[in-house]
């Protein structure tokens, strides 16, 4: 039986988190992306189209499902994707994880749970209940086994290209204001990279993650001003701290079209956004998370010797 851990979009965020875990793991690592390959391990291929798909995941015993199109063409390419992905995953008889969100809830009251409706009407919720869709519907059809595991938004070492990065990090090292995006008194989850990856590996692991869901385990829920008091301690000096509001969103919009695009799922940043990972919790526990001041610190050291 194969052993191999396949990863694809390896260069990304959470790509990139996922193979340095499996790797600390032990794990025999096939490292995919579309960009030259960097390294032993490290495959180049294009897994928008079969023929890269099939060859990314040959042989592999699980394959974690990390690539994704710009984030402004969601709902044009994604559920394309996840169907050539599922054609290389079933051609090699493994299991899928997939690094998924909390899109498909829309806005809600209360904690998110696992069990909730996916009720999302705009455009990116939609396409991302699609691809749950298409993976779950293949796990219950017998072609693939597949798991999900959804993380709200993350930071971490490597995580420049999110609400965290050139707007919290990047501008608290270069004395900048410190821009929380949306409400700064509202909580929010907010994942830890390397947690995301080791929970996402977990649920590659076990057989009882298959055929559903889950919240991937994350510290505390925080507001936006706890968060950015984290960094400015950290970060050392005086770096001024301020929220980005729905006006200045639709303003910076105008001339930035990724801040134009978040516009689309204002209500993660208007009121509290909490996701419940209790199940996770219950199934493979005991769970150990990094606590948001440890996080913040390895993120900013990062930001430090990496970011330009």
């Amino acid at each position: 039986m194969s052993d191999l851990h396949v990863v694809l979009g390896a260069t990304g965020a959470i790509g990139s988190a996922v193979v340095a875990e499996l790797t600390a793991r032990g794990h025999r690592v096939r490292a995919v992306s579309r960009g030259a390959a960097t390294g032993p391990g490290h495959l180049r291929a294009d897994v928008t189209t079969t023929d890269g798909a099939i060859a990314a995941c040959r042989d592999a015993a699980v394959v974690y499902q990390c690539a994704q199109p710009s984030y402004g063409r969601w709902a044009e390419e994604f559920p394309g994707l996840i169907r050539t992905i599922l054609t290389g995953v079933e051609a090699a008889g493994a299991k899928l994880v997939m690094a998924d969100n909390l899109y498909v809830y829309g806005p809600v009251d209360g904690p998110m749970t696992e069990d909730l409706p996916h009720a999302a009407t705009n455009p990116k919720g939609r396409a991302r209940a699609e691809v749950d869709r298409l993976i779950l519907d293949a796990h219950r059809s017998g072609r693939v086994r597949a798991t999900l595991g959804r993380a709200s938004d993350y930071y971490g070492p490597g995580g420049v290209n999110t609400v965290f990065g050139p707007t919290v990090f990047s501008a608290a090292l270069a004395g900048k204001t410190a821009r929380w995006v949306g409400d700064l008194d509202q909580p929010h989850t907010v994942a830890y990279l390397p947690d995301v990856a080791a929970a996402l590996i977990t649920l590659g692991e076990h057989a009882e993650a298959d055929g559903r869901a889950w919240h991937l385990p994350a510290a505390e829920p925080v507001t936006g001003r706890r968060f950015l008091d984290l960094v400015r301690a950290a970060a050392g000096g005086e770096p001024k701290i301020a929220g980005l509001g729905r006006g200045m969103q639709r303003l910076i919009g105008l001339f930035n079209p990724t801040v134009r695009e978040l516009g689309e799922t204002w209500y993660q940043r208007d009121r509290p956004f909490v996701s419940d990972d209790s199940a996770f919790r219950k199934a493979f526990g005991p769970v150990t998370v990094t606590p948001h001041a440890e996080g913040v610190a390895a993120t900013l050291d990062w930001y430090r010797h990496n970011a330009a």
